[in-house]
């Protein structure tokens, strides 16, 4: 659709073009034969005054023999006065004859060269603007058929990319259509299918029924007088809901609590500085009680947050929570009447100070109509808290006295809870406002120090934290007021009254009567292999039982040749070791014999452990090792030798030590190894 209304638009502004070039073209056209009807009169003029020209020279031609006649006649008359005076009549006449017509042709001759000249500067005139406007006209032709090629060409461009565009489309709506008819068919199976389980529910439904009304013949709830006696539900969810929103009101609170705690300090500090610093001067008696009075103010702030956090705390999973057993409201709305009290007892006193910071001669007009304006707000504020302790105390009736709150005045106390906390957020944002405004004309007073600056802008940092949390305290309630408007009491199946502490009481022992049975009744299914599974493993398990005996022989034989190669391994890592040292003794005396010192004694000691060498090839050569106890012999009697050539007691630790720990590094991978193996053939 959008694709058809651009090529619709793009279509309307061609066709709107197209008219404009081709009304241009007729313009120019008419303009073109304007010129051309113009250039034929100017040459039909032309050719008149041509013909005037022509006439003129005639004319002036005719004149000059006129005029030479007339001289010549007039000679004629010098010398024959009588033929003049007997002619005199006939020339007079043709003299007034030919000075008229003269005259006449002077006129016309003049008359003819005006117009001419005039028809001349028209012409011009005429020729200079059709000239202009045709070079415009060519200008403008020309920018039209720029702008007409550049529109054709993105018109084009446009076309094709819609067209284009429009393939794509084709071939998307085409898929979508075999995916509508898709979709389509398989509504209709499953519409099929709900039809066909619509039909399997409601017969079980019948059944279901029929069954309840004959097994459970006691579950009834005509009779009111004992729908009080039924045992509601436990809802989980319900509780673990308002356990969150339970948090976060207190949350909320807890953080008003700071906020009020800091304006109620930071406003006593500024009764010690304003109008009178307490530093130099003393302030009144009326400031010295009210500072007194703001000095206590923790304890009536603070149990606010103790109360809500212990009405958070009796909000559990395994608790009932309705309004009948709620029973730390009760001490939440006593706390908020304790600190009602406070501000009612401090009320009196902040007015008479902002009154008498009114007298003072530091206070100018604008100051003392903010300060008028703070008097009504700080009214306000405590009427606020009279509202809302009050409707606080009417939810909190229920618990105490079920009959003193009807259940239809639910909603009612609710809706004006909610309107408190807006009023009392508004209420807090002209505080704000107003109080900005008077520390913003204080720091203009010439008594003003940077004491009083920085303690004003500590209260207006209190006054905005104390609005947010208003703010957040009213939007919190105003968007949960539905849930607990509707869902804060709920009653027995059938029942007119709300939960007593007794029926809940009752309530939480069937629930867990009930989940102990359920727990009794989940009982864990023993550990077996599928049906599927063993049948398939069955041709597995019959080859590993048969061979199990052969794996058995084949890992005795396997330990055995272990422990043969360990024997052999030990035997040849000892002579390697006595190699190793045999080949520092050498080193060492072919040191001495350079030296020429102790070369004899060099010679026995090499000699010595040769034929210990021999000796032990004979052995070894005679006497296959066959035993371990063989081997550990061997391993002694190699030891003793090391010892024997060892004279430094140190490095002969050193080597008995290093030895000891290669080796129990050796048996301890091979144990492992051993121990893997045993494993990986037991589960075999």
């Amino acid at each position: 659709q959008l694709l058809a209304s651009l090529i619709f638009q793009l279509r309307a502004q061609n066709q709107v073009l197209k008219k404009g070039v081709v009304d241009e073209q007729a313009n120019s056209a008419s303009l073109k034969e304007q010129l051309k009807m113009k250039d034929q009169s100017l040459r039909k003029l032309q050719q008149e005054m041509d013909s005037l020209t022509f006439r003129n020279q005639q004319l002036a031609k005719r004149v000059e023999l006129l005029q030479d006649e007339l001289a010549l006649s007039e000679a004629r008359g010098k010398k024959s006065k009588k033929s003049v005076e007997s002619s005199s009549q006939l020339s007079q006449e043709q003299k007034s004859v030919f000075n008229e017509d003269l005259q006449k042709k002077i006129e016309e001759n003049e008359r003819l060269h005006i117009l001419f000249f005039e028809a001349d500067e028209q012409h011009k005139r005429l020729e200079a603007e059709l000239r202009s406007r045709l070079e415009v006209l060519e200008t403008d032709a020309a920018q039209h058929q720029a702008v007409v090629d550049s529109l054709t060409k993105k018109y084009t461009d446009t076309i094709e990319k819609l067209q284009n565009d429009k393939a794509k489309l084709e071939i998307k709506s085409q898929t979508l259509e075999r995916e509508a008819k898709d979709c389509r068919l398989r509504t209709e199976e499953c519409q099929q299918q709900l039809k066909n389980l619509q039909a399997a529910l409601g017969s079980r439904l019948e059944e279901s029924l029929c069954i309840i009304n004959e097994k459970v013949p006691f579950n009834d709830t005509r009779s009111n007088r004992y729908n009080a006696l039924n045992v509601p539900l436990h809802n989980r969810r319900y509780q673990l809901k308002l356990r969150d929103l339970a948090g976060k009101a207190l949350a909320f609170v807890q953080e008003l609590v700071t906020a009020l705690l800091n304006f109620h300090t930071y406003t006593e500090q500024k009764v010690q500085i304003f109008p009178i610093d307490s530093a130099t001067d003393t302030i009144s008696p009326l400031n010295q009680k009210f500072s007194q009075y703001l000095h206590e103010n923790a304890s009536y702030v603070r149990p606010l947050e103790e109360g809500m956090l212990h009405l958070f705390e009796s909000i559990t999973e395994d608790t009932v929570t309705v309004l009948e057993t709620t029973v730390k409201l009760k001490a939440f709305s006593e706390h908020l009447a304790s600190y009602l009290c406070f501000l009612r007892k401090i009320l009196p006193y902040q007015l008479k100070s902002l009154e008498e910071e009114c007298e003072s001669s530091l206070c100018t007009a604008a100051l003392r109509a903010r300060n008028m304006e703070l008097h009504r707000d700080m009214k306000r504020l405590t009427a606020v808290f009279e509202k809302l302790h009050t409707y606080v105390s009417l939810l909190a009736l229920p618990s105490t006295k079920p009959e003193g709150l009807l259940r239809t005045n639910y909603n009612f106390v609710f809706t004006n809870i909610a309107a408190s906390l807006h009023g009392f957020h508004d209420v807090l944002k002209d505080i704000s406002k107003h109080y900005s405004q008077k520390a913003t004309l204080e720091q203009d007073v010439p008594t003003a120090t940077q004491k009083l600056i920085t303690t004003n802008d500590c209260i207006l940092s209190s006054v905005a934290a104390l609005t947010n949390g208003a703010g957040k305290i009213a939007s919190f309630f105003s968007n949960n007021l539905d849930h607990f408007t509707a869902s804060l009491s709920y009653g027995p199946k059938g029942g007119t009254e709300f939960i007593s502490p007794l029926s809940a009481e009752c309530m939480l022992q069937y629930k867990k009567k009930a989940a102990a049975y359920m727990k009794s009744l989940k009982k864990p299914c023993a550990d077996s292999v599928p049906y599927e599974e063993a049948l398939a493993n069955r041709r597995v398990l019959l080859s590993s039982t048969e061979s199990r005996e052969g794996l058995a022989q084949q890992g005795q034989q396997s330990l055995e040749k272990i422990a043969k190669l360990e024997q052999e391994k030990e035997h040849w890592m000892l002579e390697a070791q006595l190699a190793k040292i045999k080949l520092e003794k050498e080193n060492q005396k072919l040191k001495n014999s350079l030296s020429g010192n102790l070369t004899e004694t060099m010679q026995e000691h090499s000699i010595l452990p040769n034929v210990t060498e021999q000796k032990k090839e004979t052995t070894e050569k005679r006497e296959p090792i066959k035993s371990t106890s063989l081997c550990v012999k061997h391993k002694y009697c190699l030891l003793k030798f090391l010892l024997c050539q060892a004279p430094d007691v140190e490095s002969r630790e050193d080597l008995i030590k290093t030895h000891y720990m290669a080796r129990i590094a050796e048996l301890t991978s091979h144990l492992q190894l051993a121990d893997s193996k045993s494993v990986h053939f037991h589960a075999e």
